[in-house]
């Protein structure tokens, strides 16, 4: 056993060594190797979308309220259908801010016909990407203005920072937070506050 250890001990103290010596090697001749460029990844082209409006809300945790609005009113056949749309979709943070009270209402069976003019104020006919709004806005003097399916309008505008700003028919903001969800039957964009049409 000692013969063994003591082969061993030499091994390693050898090795220690000679890894000490290449670190501190500053004098070493340069290699002909060709210098490592790191290059930045390309970003893969957008996969298709294989689900519809509804199917995708259904499965995301920002979307409970909504998808359970949608089932309350109705609308979950008409929105999974071909379309296409161009949904303004309200995360469940969005929902909170309307006071519980009138959240509550809404989602009653004596509140449906109102919440199904909610929800359809969030719905334009067609598909509206964002690079279309823009392009809505520059031919207008800056601001975009849609008709909904439920009769409403909704005006945007670009708020800086790459952000879109939109206003209801009562002068409430809501801010597109994420843009451009491509979906089976359209595209979806994310906002943060539900806009109300006009009573």
């Amino acid at each position: 056993m000692k013969p063994t250890l003591r082969m061993t001990s030499l091994m390693l103290a050898g090795a220690a060594a000679l890894t000490l010596a290449a670190c501190g090697d500053n004098t070493a001749a340069p290699s002909n190797a060709e210098p490592t460029v790191e290059t930045p990844m390309a970003m893969p082209e957008p996969a298709e979308p294989t689900q519809d409006i509804v199917a995708a809300a259904s499965v995301a945790p920002d979307f409970t309220t909504l998808t359970s609005a949608v089932q309350s009113a109705d609308l979950a056949q008409r929105l999974a259908g071909p379309g296409p749309f161009t949904v303004f979709a309200p995360t469940n943070a969005a929902f909170e801010k309307i006071p519980l009270a009138d959240r509550t209402a809404l989602m009653q069976p004596s509140g449906k016909a109102e919440l199904t003019k909610v929800l359809t104020y969030h719905i334009v006919p067609g598909r509206l990407l964002a690079a279309d709004i823009q392009a809505q806005a520059a031919a207008n003097q800056g601001t975009a203005s849609l008709t909904t399916i439920q009769g409403g309008k909704l005006t945007l505008k670009d708020a800086g920072n790459g952000q879109w700003e939109i206003t209801d028919t009562k002068g409430n903001t809501s801010k597109i937070t994420l843009a451009d969800q491509l979906r089976t039957n359209g595209v979806v964009h994310v906002v943060d506050t539900v806009l109300m049409p006009a009573t």
